[in-house]
């Protein structure tokens, strides 16, 4: 890679050109390129330095990554600076943008519209309001130890103390989430810390766990093995993997029955023990130390808190119920805009047509707003990651002529018909596995 990169740019040297064919043959473990903005880069080596990791970055190999690029990140020039040393050409004139089938004009259109969103100033965050969200938390959470406090530990103040720490749980969800995104603070350091503040105090997890599963989702959604969200076989199977299963005859759950067993193991005990599990397994391996110390920090602040009034287990049996009822709220309004949407392999679309095909939105209202985290705009949340949540009311017309105009489908369903159709969805997946696994 030494002298074609950028440095021979800047001598007046042509760069090498390259045709798609011989841009896909790059998509290995240890060889990988990408293009954006018609610029091919080598990234085999520097993948495993990116910071949102080598695992986001790798799922875009042999593609054309500019939306990708565009879409998560605030300061391009910035950005562009670690581009320069892997620059290995560029693609020959006569190529198209994208290697797999796109809409040109699609592309163009979508353009056109994040520049208007500039315009608006609808990337630019509403300090005052986050100042409430992070306010309205701390404040439940000693509103939850005041009401023990003063009233005792008793069945009533208890279950009203759990109540009120699942909510706050909840919204903190959402608060580091708008973090993560770096949707808050226009410098991406104060959006990492202040991440690492709320997930690792407030919440007992690793911040960059987080950000490492999640945005995969975002890169490609509900996209099978490379989207963590959607890829939970062999408990759950969906999309494709339903007919994979049972062409393969693999039977390690009643499948035909997963609809009914989700309410006894999906809600209830996926942050309680999946992402328990997983998030210390990841801090443990990685050595990330700083998340270590931020998640001891909230173990350490909860237990000094209840213990004086509940004993260990008591506390411990308090900790439990919270992480039980948050965890029927990250189910529940994370999974209805995604799980009865397609799921299946690489398809190689472009950004808008990949999201719009992976996403729908909620119906709006100041409660579901609230509630949701402005996670009912999802398809904004999707086509506009790093815009803060509450301007995608603002921005939702403007997609929504986008998609009429490109004949794409804008879905918005009522709240509980999205609720009912994850179920409808596992139902779906489990018939498709039992009829392909009798019948094959």
């Amino acid at each position: 890679m030494d002298g074609v990169g950028e440095p021979g740019a800047d001598r007046g040297a042509p760069l090498p050109t390259f045709r798609w064919e011989q841009i896909r043959t790059h998509n290995l473990p240890g060889d990988k390129w990408l293009v954006i903005e018609r610029r091919v880069y080598d990234i085999s080596k520097w993948a495993q330095r990116h910071p949102g990791g080598s695992r986001l970055i790798g799922h875009h190999g042999a593609e054309d990554a500019t939306e990708a690029f565009h879409a998560f990140h605030q300061d391009l020039d910035f950005v562009r600076k670690f581009l320069r040393p892997l620059l290995i050409g560029e693609l020959a004139p006569e190529e198209p943008g994208q290697g797999g089938p796109q809409d040109a004009r699609l592309i163009e259109d979508f353009r056109a519209l994040r520049q208007t969103a500039k315009d608006l100033k609808l990337f630019e965050a509403n300090p005052t309001f986050f100042a409430l969200m992070l306010g309205h938390i701390l404040a439940m959470e000693v509103l939850a130890w005041l009401l023990v406090y003063l009233l005792g530990p008793g069945w009533v103040p208890s279950t009203l103390a759990a109540l009120i720490l699942g909510v706050s749980q909840a919204q903190s969800w959402c608060l580091q989430h708008d973090l993560g995104h770096a949707s808050i603070f226009p410098a991406s350091r104060w959006n990492r810390v202040a991440q690492q503040f709320v997930m690792g105090q407030l919440k007992g997890f690793s911040a960059r766990w987080w950000n490492f599963r999640h945005f995969q989702h975002h890169a490609k959604p509900n996209v099978s093995h490379k989207d963590p969200d959607v890829t939970l076989a062999p408990i759950f199977l969906l999309g494709e993997s339903s007919v994979e299963y049972g062409r393969k005859k693999r039977r390690y759950l009643p499948y035909n029955c997963q609809h009914l067993y989700f309410f006894l193991i999906g809600p209830p005990l996926l942050t309680l023990v999946n992402f328990e599990v997983e998030n210390l397994v990841y801090m443990a391996l990685c050595l990330q130390w700083a998340d270590l110390l931020w998640a001891a920090s909230f173990y350490t602040r909860f237990l000094l808190a209840y213990v004086p009034f509940y004993g260990i287990r008591g506390a411990l049996l308090l900790y439990v119920a919270v992480r039980v009822l948050e965890s029927h709220w990250f189910v529940w309004i994370t999974q209805m805009n995604h799980i009865p949407r397609d799921i299946g392999h690489e398809q190689h679309r472009d950004w808008v047509s990949a999201q719009l095909a992976a996403t729908c939105n909620v119906e709006q209202s100041p409660f579901i707003d609230w509630f949701s985290g402005h996670l009912n705009f999802q398809i904004e949340h999707h086509l506009f990651p790093t815009m803060p949540r509450h301007n995608y009311r603002r921005v939702a017309p403007l997609v929504r002529a986008l998609c009429a105009r490109h004949g794409l489908l804008y879905e918005v369903k009522p709240f509980l018909t999205a609720m009912v159709d994850i179920v409808r969805s596992l139902k779906k997946s489990g018939d498709i596995w039992l009829d392909t696994y009798l019948h094959q």
